[in-house]
């Protein structure tokens, strides 16, 4: 069995970073392991508050499965501060772990923020050079490249950029934009490729951003291509919010329990 590794914080609701990864990674059919950089109390309303991890755990933990459940394949999601993300890009980089999704949360759906502006940089300068794939929402995209992404124009444009940054790939996520269908934009150096569907009108957004890199990084593990691991994970997602249970008062979370394509 394949092994996936999730670096991010922890949902006390249960829809978002780290539990909704392992839910993912379970759907996909490879055994997941989770180092938590951070703790936060929220639910489908907001984030109440952070607690991240000291530095020194997190290294223990990271150490832990490296030397017993190496990981086949790595993403990485909430990295909360400035020395975790550093930590985690010298461990990636040492430990020589590929291939390596990067999904970039800094603001939650509910508007909370969970990256410090001070860790941004750090994000562009170290991280992002290991990726495989990074996997920005517009406002992501714009806070990594300092341009506007309000079309899809610019979000090929802000893909290109973002592998001029050292990112292998990008995925930039159209989900902010405005209309009756979603694009999101896949730019690599073999081209360009967009992925359109129709926008569902729900609440039950809550984890989106998370559970489509955790299958992206499942695909991968699975020794998908990343076109193939790509496609698998938006349409994962897109079921996922389609029978969206409407739990909580909020920004509510997906599915988790429906089956990616490749195992029906």
């Amino acid at each position: 069995m394949k092994i996936a590794l999730t670096i991010a914080g922890s949902d006390s609701g249960g829809g978002a970073g780290i539990q909704a990864d392992l839910k993912t990674f379970h759907q996909f059919g490879v055994f997941g392991t989770s180092a938590i950089v951070a703790l936060t109390a929220q639910n489908t309303r907001g984030v109440r508050a952070v607690h991240a991890a000291p530095v020194e755990f997190v290294r223990q933990q990271l150490d832990a499965l490296a030397d017993d459940l190496p990981p086949d394949a790595v993403k990485t999601g909430m990295l909360a501060e400035v020395p975790l993300v550093r930590l985690v890009a010298t461990i990636v980089r040492e430990r020589g772990w590929a291939p390596l999704v990067v999904d970039p949360v800094m603001v939650a759906t509910s508007g909370d923020r969970l990256l410090s502006a001070a860790a941004e940089s750090v994000v562009r300068s170290e991280l992002l050079p290991l990726a495989t794939i990074v996997t920005p929402n517009l406002d992501e995209a714009e806070l990594l490249t300092g341009r506007v992404v309000r079309d899809v124009d610019a979000m090929e444009r802000a893909g290109r950029y973002l592998i001029e940054l050292g990112a292998g790939a990008a995925l930039v996520k159209g989900g902010h934009l405005a209309g009756p269908t979603i694009v999101d934009m896949l730019v690599s150096p073999d081209g360009v490729r967009s992925f359109e569907r129709p926008r569902i009108h729900t609440t039950s957004t809550h984890g989106t951003g998370c559970t489509l890199s955790a299958g992206i990084a499942a695909g991968l593990a699975l020794g998908r291509s990343l076109e193939d691991a790509v496609e698998t994970a938006i349409d994962f997602v897109h079921r996922a919010m389609e029978s969206a249970p409407a739990l909580g008062g909020g920004h509510g979370p997906l599915n988790h329990q429906v089956a990616p394509s490749i195992l029906r």
